[in-house]
């Protein structure tokens, strides 16, 4: 319990500063062993989806595997160590899961776009999900409100279908998959500049 302080003790209004140094981990990923740093902090519209989408799948899918979002290393050898936005693991595949690290490939997994991602996600990232088996590739879109959706087929990652806002997004291979996007885009709207 503290004593409140002495009626007799007069005020002088200031406060003592303390500096301290906080360790915040550097985000950054391997892709063939070289090193890609990553922004400090997403933008809000980023964070909003990711949250959406994931709240969808887990909403669905939880019975199926497991739902993990952003920031969440996925191991899939020393040299390739990436952090992509939302993560589906099927309960087939949570062999993965190791040590409390995802340490292996992934069933499905989800980039958001933002304007210093775009070539890396589209492409970089794409050829890297291909080499490594990802049965699906989600690239999002949140200013065209797109979802471009590849499935694999034959070692290479096929363009399936482009998911507009209006639509329901599902997946032949995951069954549990279903979003409506609308709702998922929905919470974005608050974010659009207005056109005064």
């Amino acid at each position: 319990m503290t004593k409140p302080p002495s009626p007799n003790k007069e005020k002088t209004g200031s406060v003592k500063e303390q500096y301290v140094t906080y360790d915040v981990p550097e985000r950054y990923e391997l892709i063939g062993g070289i090193r890609y740093d990553m922004k400090p902090s997403p933008a809000l519209n980023h964070q909003v989806l990711v949250m959406e989408l994931g709240t969808s799948m887990k909403t669905t899918c939880n019975p199926n595997g497991i739902v993990v979002v952003a920031p969440m290393d996925v191991h899939l050898d020393e040299e390739n160590v990436v952090q992509p936005d939302v993560i589906f693991i099927s309960n087939e595949n949570d062999r993965i899961i190791k040590d409390g690290k995802i340490k292996g490939t992934p069933d499905l997994l989800v980039e958001i776009l933002s304007p210093s991602s775009g070539a890396h996600d589209k492409i970089r990232k794409k050829a890297l999900y291909e080499k490594f088996g990802v049965l699906e590739y989600w690239i999002v879109d949140p200013i065209l409100k797109t979802v471009d959706q590849f499935l694999l087929e034959q070692d290479k990652l096929h363009l399936a279908a482009t998911y507009g806002e209006e639509d329901r997004l599902t997946s032949p291979r995951l069954s549990c998959v279903n979003i409506e996007l609308s709702a998922a885009f929905a919470p974005l709207k608050r974010f659009e500049k207005s056109e005064d």
